[in-house]
């Protein structure tokens, strides 16, 4: 079986995933275009698009994808999935309705109201990645000013900003990487000194941690929220557990988020089991990640 890792560009967590050999499965790192010129019945796709680096959207491509599964193409993380993970007021929505702790979250936008929530609150754009504009807001003097300070920008034109309760932060977080039914790896992210965002692309170190087992049904819960076969779900520790804070349809991981195992190859045989009617564990089975 053909299956084409799709994205814009490899990565390098998307060509160790295509490194993996396993028996019947070649895994090949694809362009949309390239998929739809090389992929047929009795192959799949696993989508890994990520957010454009301008903010405004989604990599070109979910056109693609939606044409690949006309044709009888297996998809895995398909259009819809990117789009509830990368637009983040879709991922609240769908946190929400599932019932799972997410920070409360309002659209700012042209003529809408100002937001309601109270300060601290943290300003974001819809579709944003490796923590870039997003800002923290002590007060409602803080808010005015940066909500005047993004009004041109873009991103915010066109899908406007969101404005989330503050998750209290903590200096570090957990990111918790799902494939299929299984939780196959965690590392906690630690920012970097006088920095309170976690993003590695701002400084944040990797270490290797161990999912409490509340943390791994919680990542479960959203994976089956959004329908992912891959996603990394960042959980924040609260005074009452964990919320979740980010969902990341294009998750980068490395072989520090499994200390012993591959993790490439654990997720590379999930996402086949995905696509096969018998699974290789049951639904839902919880797996405790080994530091």
């Amino acid at each position: 079986m053909l299956v084409a890792v799709v994205s814009r560009e490899p990565t390098s967590a998307t060509l160790a995933l295509a490194a993996v050999r396993l028996d019947g499965v070649q895994l090949v790192p694809m362009t949309p275009v390239e998929a739809l010129e090389r992929l047929g019945p009795g192959d799949a796709a696993l989508g890994r698009l990520d957010v454009r680096a301008t903010l405004d959207g989604v990599d070109d491509g979910l056109w693609a994808l939606g044409v690949l599964a006309a044709r009888g193409v297996r998809v895995l993380n398909g259009p819809a999935f990117l789009l509830a993970t990368h637009d983040k007021l879709l991922t609240a929505r769908l946190l929400r309705r599932a019932g799972l702790p997410h920070p409360r979250t309002q659209v700012v936008r042209g003529s809408r109201p100002a937001p309601t929530l109270e300060t601290p609150v943290v300003v974001k754009p819809r579709h944003g990645s490796w923590g870039r504009n997003v800002t923290l807001c002590h007060n409602d003097a803080d808010l005015a000013a940066e909500l005047a300070r993004i009004q041109d920008e873009p991103w915010y034109v066109q899908h406007g900003a969101l404005v989330q309760d503050l998750v209290p932060p903590v200096g570090h977080d957990l990111r918790l990487l799902v494939a299929g039914d299984r939780v196959v790896g965690c590392i906690r992210r630690v920012a970097q000194a006088g920095e309170w965002r976690t993003n590695v692309a701002l400084g944040a170190r990797r270490e290797p941690a161990v999912a409490p087992p509340v943390a791994i049904r919680m990542a479960l819960d959203a994976a089956r929220a959004v329908d992912a076969t891959l996603v990394g779900v960042d959980l924040l520790p609260t005074e009452d557990g964990w919320t979740i804070v980010e969902l990341n349809g294009a998750v980068e991981f490395t072989g520090e988020y499994r200390s012993q195992g591959d993790v490439f190859r654990e997720a590379a045989l999930e996402l086949v089991a995905s696509l096969t009617a018998d699974r290789a564990a049951p639904a839902g089975e919880i797996e405790r990640v080994p530091a």
